[in-house]
């Protein structure tokens, strides 16, 4: 099973808005297949581990990371491969939460006399899908926030000049969980200041799947010639329905209209439909306002903090705009999970304990 879901990272990048799946299938110790989900649209992972196994699949135990598919989607049932083939046991890591799976591949593979397994290196399996289980099971996607500060806390001058306070190695490492989430999302107050690309840029010949660029801007106030407008890659804005486009501005980007909460955009309501729109892992580069209004929301779930060994003293930017706090007791959690030397900066990953 752990070769089974180093197959499936191999798909971190291209299977969106399908989760990474790997598959392996063997005969006691001997391995005579493998496979992995590539990209959407194409066969599964146990599609191509069969193909490998070829007659050698009959009587072989087949080990999968997410529960084979039993609806017919863009390809045919992964169970119904699997029962043709002639395995005789089928070990599974998570079960899959989606609808028309939902125990029904277990179901069929035990129904024509296989034996089958569930659980096994599950933590392992979900973890590399956190946004695809976020998606199903929660009904928005899993929100990571990256922010880089100073040793000072601090994310720009006074005038907002930002580049760049980390380092290359940092920068680079970013664009690798960019390369793996679904969408790229921030607000307007960061593309009239910074007028950023949100695109991937990993080293040449490296495949990946462009993932959205999702806008908020209640106002519609993005001004024209903005890298967001572009049309480059797939880009929603998300705005308020007072305002509509009253200009060319946006019409190489699809709209959508979100509603407001106490004057501000409802984010609830925006996860809400960027999981509609099969958006599983949200990739957050934004201002401390945005940031800090997700943490208030309860939305964040995972930080990527970098920290860079310089100081920018009191004047320059906050790290996040969060209220303020009267009790040690309503402080923000977090737990590391991991820890990192990226150049001379720190990645510290965190994620929230309640």
């Amino acid at each position: 099973m752990a070769h089974a879901l180093r197959l499936a990272e191999r798909g971190l990048y291209t299977t969106h808005p399908n989760p990474r799946v790997g598959c392996v299938i063997a005969h006691g110790e001997q391995v005579v297949g493998t496979g992995f989900h590539r990209r959407a649209g194409e066969p599964h992972a146990e599609v191509f581990a069969l193909r490998e196994a070829g007659e050698k699949a009959q009587g072989a135990t087949a080990y999968v990371t997410l529960e084979p598919c039993a609806h017919h989607g863009r390809t045919p049932p992964c169970a119904d491969a699997l029962i043709a083939a002639g395995v005789s046991r089928v070990v599974i890591a998570a079960e899959d939460p989606f609808p028309q799976v939902a125990g029904r591949g277990i179901g069929k593979l035990r129904d024509a006399g296989i034996t089958v397994e569930a659980g096994l290196m599950r933590d392992a399996a979900r973890e590399l899908n956190i946004g695809f289980f976020s998606r199903i099971e929660r009904g928005r996607p899993w929100v990571r926030v990256k922010l880089a500060m100073s040793l000072d806390g601090r994310t720009a001058l006074a005038n907002g000049e930002s580049k760049w306070i980390s380092g290359e190695a940092a920068r680079a490492d970013v664009q690798r969980w960019r390369a793996r989430s679904s969408a790229i999302f921030t607000g307007s107050g960061t593309v009239i200041a910074d007028n950023p690309r949100l695109t991937v840029r990993l080293p040449e010949g490296e495949a990946f799947t462009p993932p959205w660029r999702v806008l908020l801007d209640n106002r519609l106030r993005t001004p024209s010639g903005s890298h967001v407008l572009d049309g480059s890659v797939p880009t929603l804005v998300l705005h308020n329905e007072q305002y509509a486009p009253v200009d060319p501005r946006f019409q190489a980007v699809e709209l959508a209209v979100v509603a407001e909460q106490g004057g501000a955009m409802d984010l609830h309501a925006a996860m809400a439909e960027l999981a509609r729109r099969h958006v599983s892992e949200l990739h957050v580069e934004a201002g401390p306002s945005l940031c800090g209004s997700l943490f208030a929301a309860g939305l964040v779930d995972e930080l990527l903090l970098y920290i860079a060994p310089v100081l920018l003293g009191d004047s320059a930017r906050p790290l996040l705009g969060l209220p303020s706090l009267n009790d040690m007791a309503e402080r923000w959690k977090l737990r590391t999970l991991d820890r990192r030397v990226l150049g001379d900066d720190l990645r510290l990953q965190l994620r929230p304990t309640t």
